[in-house]
């Protein structure tokens, strides 16, 4: 038997032996997929027989979120100042970094992740809308962030963001946008910035672990709900030190019919979410 020949069976062998082997990982992982949905199902009616109106398909589940290290990054919140005032004369005043453009504007940012932007009048107006607008800064801002949501009135609209990596919310990290008129007047709100590469551990609980945890506080009387209308897997934003470390942390977001909870992933602690 020529080489050639010999060289084509071993490649067909090797063809079928991993075609058999995607064949049993595809249906290992629809039965997984089967078996977490008949968990959450059962969680779920355990909850309606205790008062609690959800429905599963309001649950976001958490995949592989783990917790990641964060640093305070100087160079990002530089590229945030620049991106709304221009060219900046910083300052460094130990926890706050201040960024000046006397034509534009002011910058205050501080080791905790939060921040403060005061623009001078016309200086970033909403031509083609608030929501366009923002779009467009926060893509100059360089950050991640989940979809904008617009209120307030024609004049005094603000458009909201949530803070995200890799596609997950920082349920902790909201900024917001404020218009007086059709002039951008401040920007403020809460950032991680930083993030570091994990260091491993355990990955998120499932929804179910957490919505037994949350019942449990209801029937202690620690929380009122009827009702759940959402939950959503993704993090929580922790600073630890004077200059800024800390870690974005698995946790969930369940927002019911008498408010929005936090709920720690690692310790079920409970922070209420204005």
């Amino acid at each position: 038997m020529s080489v050639s020949r010999i060289k084509t069976i071993v490649i067909a062998v090797l063809v079928i032996i991993n075609a058999f082997f995607l064949t049993f990982i595809i249906r290992d992982t629809v039965a997984d997929a089967q078996s977490d949905r008949h968990a959450l199902e059962n969680v779920c009616e355990v909850l309606r027989s205790n008062g609690i109106q959800i429905d599963p398909d309001s649950v976001r589940s958490g995949g592989a979120l783990r917790t990641m290290r964060t640093a305070r990054g100087a160079e990002a919140e530089a590229v945030i100042a620049r991106a709304l005032l221009g060219p900046t004369e910083m300052t460094d005043q130990g926890v706050i970094y201040q960024y000046d453009n006397a034509q534009r504007g002011t910058a205050k940012f501080y080791s905790a992740g939060d921040f403060l932007i005061q623009l001078n009048e016309g200086v970033i107006t909403s031509e083609g809308g608030a929501m366009r607008t923002v779009k467009g800064l926060l893509r100059a801002m360089q950050l991640e962030t989940m979809t904008p949501v617009l209120s307030g009135t024609s004049g005094g609209e603000i458009v909201t963001v949530v803070g995200a990596y890799n596609g997950a919310s920082i349920f902790n990290c909201v900024i917001e946008f404020s218009f007086i008129g059709d002039s951008l007047d401040t920007v403020k709100g809460k950032y991680a910035t930083g993030i570091e590469a994990s260091d491993g551990g355990a990955e998120i609980s499932s929804a179910g672990t957490v919505l037994l945890g949350f019942l449990a506080a209801v029937r202690r009387g620690e929380v009122e709900c009827s009702r759940i209308d959402s939950v959503e897997a993704g993090y929580q934003y922790r600073v630890s030190g004077s200059f800024g470390e800390g870690v974005i942390a698995p946790a969930w977001l369940i927002a019911t019919d008498s408010g929005r909870y936090i709920i720690d992933d690692a310790t079920g602690d409970r922070l209420p979410l204005t």
